[in-house]
């Protein structure tokens, strides 16, 4: 294997220039974990999932707030009216008014839901795993895109090399032709074929070049910058020695799976929330008020007040008795859900188990067909000799040259591609394993941690500062 990929490796990416100052792999591996926007806002969500729990917590926790009203009123009289008990009236075009301030300061706080809190928060662990082993494999999407982009800019650009030394054979023949032309050897057909050939080597050329632009322009939106010298390819990170052994590894690891997995778990404590919503609630409130009330003059009241300082406890016991079916509808569908992640599961490891098998399969195609790539490319560079040295002597026609000069050219693009598809292929291996990350590759750079925000939230603190550590991490990354 060490002597096949060195010969890849020589192949497909031999035109690069190899300096001090070259961009690596593993350069650009670099680059594209700390420029990926999809990395990022994928970690904004697991942020997001941590203060779900956060939420979860601090639900259980006593409600402290605070209260203030107002309240005015008054009257007019328009005419005199008697007052019983007094023995004058109240004299018409008198007014008077009132008001009342409440001050108060209220605590309650869940005493037993029967479970529905603890619950609760059971399933936003679950869903917060998911959702880290959701980015791990997006962070394995993008770092896969980084592997194929890198080679596919080598290649590309060994392709247009190619197209160019091709264009450049087929003028000196064309010249050739001419020459021969002049001097009676061949008619004109020969030189109109050479002529044909050309145009066509330079809309091939063309091509070629348009293909490397694209290539350009892919490499700076996944690697987040246009490629400059780029080095040679090192060796692909070991994998595994068995299509049995990948398929192992693969289902213990792949985030997909273990995201599934965790979805799973948190459907079925869905379930036993929406059971505990039939429970009866047990709440506790307790409340500090006092009333202020003022006489803004009039015929009726004098003066303010100042009202004693109220004090009150209570404990509510309640439950739903009947809701419209609306609570036995919410636990159907929990049960459903809860199906349906089970089943998804299931689907999930077929695909995994697929992706290996098809990725190993990619790998054993790629080498097969370098092995024949390599003779074809033996055999075609001996058959485009022999041809022209048989044209030379008058035994072979220009067509006949040009042909031999075009399988020669197809069968080295053959063998350049078939080497970028085994290296590609090795990194999918890797992937479809679940270990095409930052941490395996051994990249040696700091990478997100998604326990450091989870331990600053999790116990819901009343701040919402993300913590120092967390903030190093984002620094150091360069978000």
């Amino acid at each position: 294997m060490r002597k096949l990929w060195s010969t890849v490796a020589i192949g497909v990416l031999a035109y690069i220039p190899l300096s001090v100052s070259a961009e690596t792999l593993t350069d650009a591996l670099i680059s594209a974990y700390r420029n990926s926007q999809l990395l990022e806002q994928n970690q904004a969500v697991l942020r997001a999932a941590d203060e779900d729990l956060a939420q979860a917590v601090g639900s259980l926790r006593p409600v402290l707030n605070w209260q203030a009203t107002i309240a005015a009123q008054g009257a007019y009289y328009p005419a005199d009216v008697p007052r019983r008990g007094f023995s004058a009236a109240i004299p018409s075009g008198q007014t008077d008014y009132s008001s009342a301030s409440t001050l108060e300061l209220v605590a309650s706080m869940p005493i037993w839901d029967f479970g529905r809190g603890h619950l609760n928060i059971e399933l936003r662990n679950a869903l917060v795993r998911a959702s880290q082993h959701s980015l791990v494999n997006v962070e394995q999407q993008v770092l896969l895109d980084a592997v194929s982009t890198y080679v596919n800019m080598g290649l590309q650009g060994e392709l247009v090399n190619a197209q160019e030394a091709n264009v450049r054979l087929i003028t000196q023949d064309l010249r050739a032709a001419k020459d021969r032309f002049d001097v009676g050897e061949v008619t004109r057909t020969d030189v109109a074929l050479a002529e044909a050939q050309l145009a066509s080597a330079n809309a091939d050329l063309a091509s070629a070049q348009g293909a490397y632009n694209i290539a350009r322009e892919t490499y700076k939106a996944k690697i987040g910058h246009y490629p400059s010298k780029m080095n040679g390819l090192p060796r692909v990170p070991v994998t595994a020695a068995t299509l049995a052994g990948a398929r192992a590894i693969a289902l213990k690891t792949h985030p997909v799976i273990l995201q599934s997995q965790e979805q799973a778990t948190a459907s079925e404590l869905a379930v036993e929330v929406a059971r505990a919503q039939m429970m009866p609630n047990i709440t506790g409130r307790a409340s500090l008020s006092q009333q202020f009330t003022g006489d803004g003059g009039g015929a009726v009241f004098t003066g303010g007040t100042t009202g004693a300082i109220k004090e009150s406890v209570k404990i509510t016991l309640n439950q739903t008795i009947y809701a419209g079916g609306q609570l036995s509808s919410a636990l159907r569908q929990q049960i459903a859900n809860s199906q349906s992640a089970h089943a998804g599961l299931l689907q999930t490891v077929i695909n995994v188990d697929q992706a290996v098998g098809t990725a190993w399969s990619n790998i054993l195609v790629a080498n097969a067909s370098i092995t024949a790539g390599d003779e074809q490319t033996r055999a075609a560079q001996a058959a485009y000799e022999g041809v022209k040295q048989e044209a030379e002597l008058g035994s072979r026609t220009t067509l006949d040259v040009l042909d031999a000069e075009q399988n020669l050219l197809s069968a080295r693009s053959a063998r350049l591609q078939a080497g970028a598809n085994l290296y590609v292929s090795r990194y999918q291996l890797l992937s479809a394993m679940g270990l095409l990350t930052a941490q395996h590759l051994h990249l040696g750079i700091p990478t997100f941690d998604p326990s450091a925000y989870l331990n600053a939230v999790k116990n819901a603190p009343a701040t919402s500062g993300r913590g120092a550590k967390l903030d190093r991490i984002l620094k150091t990354l360069g978000k």
